[in-house]
């Protein structure tokens, strides 16, 4: 797992060691970067943007686009493996200035959202796949307004997950890569 693009290009990440925290590849990585920088559909400036992500794992989303000079990344893990990685991905590319890790479990916005004081820009949502309740994690997010007016919400998901995502979520594009599904929408 390495940095795609920008700053970092190349530097590769930390990764816990246990299956518990399914790193996002990076050609599907790369992928979602494409689709950001070239999709019609999308006008996302990644320069000063602010991002949130959500189940975090090793942070590859999130540093990928500090690389790419977002300003601000709030990283949202719980799992303590997960999480003691992340830091040390935050340690070794040193971007703590611009960083906001809080260790909260994503679905109980009701505890963190006293820290997320700006709209985002990119909202990253990679839930362990078998995780059925992203519905209502979607629909928090709209009704708290979190979004910027052309901010998206990039969700990951296994190919064969079955879960009908959320009328709240405007789908702007649908994509498979290997086991990977992604859901870009506003």
């Amino acid at each position: 797992m390495r940095i795609i693009s920008g700053n970092f290009k190349g530097k590769r990440f930390f990764l816990p060691e246990d299956n518990n925290t399914r790193p996002l590849r990076d050609m599907v990585k790369e992928s979602i970067f494409n689709l950001l920088l070239h999709s019609n559909k999308i006008n996302i400036n990644l320069k000063n943007s602010v991002i949130l992500d959500l189940f975090s794992g090793s942070g590859s989303f999130g540093i990928e686009c500090i690389s790419r000079q977002a300003r601000k990344v709030f990283f949202i893990e719980n799992y303590s493996k997960a999480l003691e990685i992340l830091k040390k991905n935050i340690t070794n590319f040193d971007i703590i200035n611009h960083c906001i890790v809080l260790n909260e479990d994503c679905f109980k916005i009701n505890t963190y959202e006293k820290y997320l004081n700006k709209k985002f820009d990119i909202i990253f949502m990679d839930p362990p796949y078998k995780e059925k309740k992203i519905n209502n994690l979607i629909d928090e997010i709209q009704d708290r307004k979190f979004l910027n007016k052309e901010g998206v919400i990039i969700i990951h998901r296994n190919k064969k997950d079955d879960v009908v995502i959320s009328k709240n979520l405007n789908v702007l594009d649908e994509r498979i890569y290997g086991k990977s599904k992604i859901i870009i929408g506003n």
